[in-house]
């Protein structure tokens, strides 16, 4: 397609240009670039930089195919995608959508999440990891239902001392995996209380990793686990990275220790390796993303890899920026920048003092309905804070003024009981191993409880897990028609013949007499089963659409939405790990003291105060054009009866220092306190003191 035209890349800027056209042809052909850092401040336009970066490099004569792009969602990868098309287009002189274009873009197969990527790598190498290829992915959910069943089979959840719960379990489990630390290590990081009980744990997790082997099925973290056990071995290694010319790293300050040796071990000169990311909003350690693999990048390659900091902010006012700027300028390691934009405003953010969460509640439900008057839509304020009950307050004073609100972290699409259901009919005919899908399914059945359901599994399994075998189960006589009627639909679904356009389909209506049953307000639940067979139409196998559901999960915030989603317009609130990556007119940020920012968890620990620092500074750049911090002084203590007023007080925010604080305007809105400074008239004299000294 030639070299990219002057249209197609002039709404860059200098430093984005120079990012997105890193590198040059080589002597022998081809497109060659060292390691790259792109260190992209809020707001400045990393995505149009990286998709600027991969249109450049196709123009240049690279192979779509060759590209790697690893994004932390699904919609970043597709957007991604969409948006390099947009590009090629354009440097095509076409029309949006062009049919080179499409061809073109079409060939970016290499575009996903990590553990989709790394789900497509697995399958592919199969034979050589000793893997099943069509093992099935657990998604969280049933990965803590399987540590359940191991839990009480091993007794652990009858012992006199307190055992962790299956969740407790899966975190620890996760964070050990992810973060390549002993055992004791995160425990005493998740759950020190559960110090004592390593050993146990680590029979459990041996234990959960045997019977995964079994089943074959492997769970969120071992598609990374063993993608990076695969890139120990020098031969695979270099096979998989010589599939790949070009290496796109999204969020890099994101990734997992593991996630980070797994792209070393892919590039390790660093050649074609691309990373974007923002040290100051690296808020995720809880998750094991390790800011170390951005902060270190560089000096992981000889020579250094270039870094590009893009600073020029298109998003909030320049006195926003200058009260993000003066609060990171504070914190310890980071790629210092300062981000500056053209948007001008003489009007500081606000730092505001009220008396309790009563009083906060109010300011913000004032200032929300008076920028509604004046043209500032519901849907552009949004409400950020540091934990979800904090909210608790402001959303009865919202309701109470007819203020519609959506609340982001709302449940799971995919942990709706019912949705659950008709996955796992299709993951057991997926893979008649999975005792965690087959399980629920039987339950499902009239007249077959847990007994029941564990000697039908043990039927199956004794004849080698072949499905048409389930059909000679002797099922009690009040299950057997509904049985039968089973076994049928799981031979059809089971068969290879049988196309994969479809099968959801008939996989609900086998479901939908149980669904009556079982579930009040089933006619509004099958409305989430047509959405799911919808869905299922995207996919061309069955196994990409439950293996991509199982690492990507839709989510549903109906559950607090319902109400707000019938009205005009309605407020955002938020905790500010969902709020990373969006934008609001308006930004009101909940607590800022301390015992919140920083959290009282994080005391002591320098790296987790750094964290905390960050996450103050997300909150503060999704502003565009107001901020306002809200400092309650005094914080009601929680148990205790609805009359009681036992409370504590809040101190300042260590992170909002005198450099700090004079980028924002401060205003108390603490009530005045009255006194009467009249002299009291002449009365009878009483000795205080001596009746003091008399009690002793």
């Amino acid at each position: 397609m030639g070299s990219p035209t002057p249209r197609a890349f002039d709404r860059l800027n200098p430093a984005q240009r120079q990012a997105a056209t890193h590198g040059a042809p080589g002597p022998a052909g081809g497109f060659h670039a060292g390691p790259l850092l792109i260190v992209a401040g809020a707001g400045t336009g990393k995505t149009a930089t990286l998709a600027h970066r991969v249109a450049h490099l196709v123009t240049q004569g690279v192979d779509p195919a060759r590209i790697l792009m690893l994004t932390f969602t699904r919609r970043a990868a597709q957007e991604m995608v969409r948006r390099t098309e947009a590009i090629l287009a354009e440097t095509a002189a076409q029309t949006p959508g062009g049919a080179a274009a499409r061809a073109l873009a079409a060939r970016l197969g290499w575009a996903g999440t990590f553990h989709s990527i790394g789900n497509r790598i697995l399958r592919l190498y199969a034979r050589q990891l000793g893997l099943d290829p069509a093992f099935t992915v657990l998604d969280r959910s049933d990965a803590a239902d399987l540590i359940d069943v191991l839990r009480e089979e091993l007794g652990l959840s009858r012992q006199e001392r307190r055992f962790p719960r299956k969740d407790s379990c899966l975190a620890i489990y996760s964070y050990r995996v992810n973060t390549g630390w002993p055992l004791a290590r995160a425990i005493a990081d998740l759950h020190p209380w559960a110090a004592d009980r390593e050993e146990d744990l680590r029979g459990l997790f041996r234990a959960y990793v045997l019977r995964k082997q079994r089943l074959h099925v492997l769970d969120f973290d071992d598609l990374l686990l063993c993608w990076h056990a695969m890139m120990q071995s020098e031969a695979l290694a270099r096979d998989l990275g010589q599939r790949f010319d070009h290496l796109l790293v999204d969020e890099f300050q994101d990734t997992s220790r593991l996630q980070g040796e797994i792209l070393q071990a892919l590039k390790p000169d660093g050649a074609g390796v691309t990373v974007v990311g923002d040290d100051a909003q690296a808020i995720y350690s809880f998750r094991a993303a390790s800011v170390d693999n951005i902060l270190g990048f560089p000096d992981h390659y000889r020579p250094r890899a270039e870094v590009i900091l893009l600073t020029e902010n298109y998003r909030s006012t320049q006195p926003i920026l200058d009260a993000a700027n003066a609060l990171i300028a504070e914190g310890e390691r980071q790629h210092r920048k300062v981000l500056g934009g053209g948007r001008r405003s003489s009007q500081k953010p606000r730092y505001v003092v009220l008396d309790d969460a009563v009083a906060q509640a109010t300011y913000v439900a004032d200032r929300i309905l008076a920028a509604r008057e004046s043209g500032v839509a519901l849907r552009r304020n949004a409400v950020l804070f540091r934990s979800s009950h904090h909210s608790d307050v402001l959303e009865v004073e919202l309701a109470r003024r007819r203020i519609p609100f959506v609340k982001y972290g709302g449940l799971k699409f995919l942990d709706a009981a019912h949705v659950k259901d008709l996955l796992s009919v299709l993951r057991f005919a997926d893979n008649p191993r999975n005792a965690v899908s087959g399980f629920r399914v039987l339950k499902l059945l009239p007249g077959i409880g847990p007994a029941i359901a564990q000697r039908a599994l043990a039927h199956l399994e004794a004849r080698e897990h072949s499905i048409g075998a389930l059909a000679t189960f002797a099922a009690p006589p009040s299950a057997r028609i509904d049985f039968a009627g089973f076994c049928d639909v799981l031979r059809a679904l089971a068969d290879p013949n049988t196309p994969w356009p479809g099968q959801v389909g008939l996989a609900r209506r086998w479901y939908e007499p149980q669904l009556d049953r079982l579930y009040e307000a089933s006619r509004v639940r099958l409305g989430d089963l047509e959405q799911l067979e919808q869905l299922s139409t995207r996919y061309a196998t069955r196994e990409r659409f439950l293996s991509e559901l199982a690492l990507d999960p839709p989510a549903a915030t109906g559950d607090w939405s319902r109400d707000a989603s019938k009205d005009e317009d309605y407020v955002v609130l938020s905790t500010i790990h969902s709020a990373k990556g969006q934008e609001w007119d308006q930004v009101f940020v909940l607590n800022v003291a301390d015992g919140n920012f920083p959290s009282e968890f994080a005391a002591g620990k320098p790296e987790a105060l750094d964290e905390e620092r960050r996450l103050l500074y997300v909150a503060i750049t999704r502003a565009r054009n107001e901020l306002h911090l809200c400092a309650p002084l005094r914080y009601a203590i929680t148990q205790q009866s609805r009359t009681g007023d036992a409370h504590v007080y809040g101190a300042k925010s260590r992170f909002l220092t005198d450099a700090v604080l004079a980028c924002f305007e401060q205003i108390s809105m603490t009530p005045p306190t009255v006194l009467d400074a009249s002299m009291p008239g002449d009365g009878p004299m009483v000795d205080v003191v001596a009746r003091m000294n008399a009690l002793w």
